[in-house]
């Protein structure tokens, strides 16, 4: 039961950590789409700037070009320069407006993939939520017997006083009882035979079951076969 109760802690706390791993990840995407969304804005208005800049001077160079004719033929070489410049410019402008296009769609994927991200975060949500209550029926159930302190034989019978020895004895003929009806067997109070009991536990000669109160004991099988030992010498 305690391993599995580890085993449910270690999965939490790998589902904790995924869950932090991935909300920081959503905040990175989002502080990202943020400062794209704002680049994107900065761009857009300084494409905006440049184009009407180049729109005015294609108007500037075209009012210049038209004046140079009329006035003299030698400006034709240079009207071919400016028409040549003007080319690149809307060249330019062009390219400037595929790439205006092009923004929206790169914002829309981009906003798919914080979509994404934020439904996975909610299915992890969902996990750790059902995680945490199976974690807490786990640990608000009811443990029947508590885990036995292993008995060392060398010292099994060493130091067991006569009033233990027959209360061991008592168990391992009797069954399974509680202090309170040990305690009318072998003539001790209360609070001395709930110690006396607590020590035989503790020391490992006994179990008990916690299921109800006052707790049940009963005598471990180890040291149930060492008090048959003497007798099957005899």
């Amino acid at each position: 039961m305690d391993l599995f109760l580890l085993s449910v802690a270690a999965l939490l706390l790998t589902t904790i950590c995924a869950f932090s791993f991935y909300y920081r990840h959503l905040r990175r995407l989002a502080e990202e789409y943020a400062k794209a969304k704002t680049l994107v804005s900065d761009i857009v208005v300084s494409f905006n700037k440049q184009v009407q800049k180049q729109e005015e001077k294609v108007v500037a160079v075209a009012q210049k070009a038209m004046a140079s004719t009329a006035r003299d033929g030698r400006f034709e070489s240079k009207l071919e320069t400016q028409e040549s410049q003007i080319a690149q410019i809307s060249t330019k402008v062009n390219a400037f407006t595929e790439l205006k296009e092009e923004i929206p769609t790169q914002l829309a994927a981009m906003t798919q993939k914080v979509t994404e991200v934020a439904k996975t975060q909610e299915g992890l949500s969902e996990k750790i939520t059902k995680l945490e209550e199976e974690a807490k029926k786990l640990t608000t159930s009811e443990t029947n017997v508590e885990a036995v302190i292993p008995i060392k034989q060398e010292k099994a019978l060493a130091s067991v006083t006569p009033t233990e020895l027959s209360v061991l004895e008592i168990l391992a003929n009797e069954g399974e009882k509680t202090a309170p009806e040990i305690k009318t067997r072998v003539n001790l109070t209360r609070e001395h035979t709930a110690r006396l009991m607590k020590k035989l536990y503790e020391e490992g000669y006994l179990e008990r079951t916690t299921g109800r109160i006052p707790f049940a004991y009963h005598i471990k099988e180890e040291m149930r076969k060492f008090l048959k030992k003497p007798e099957a010498k005899a």
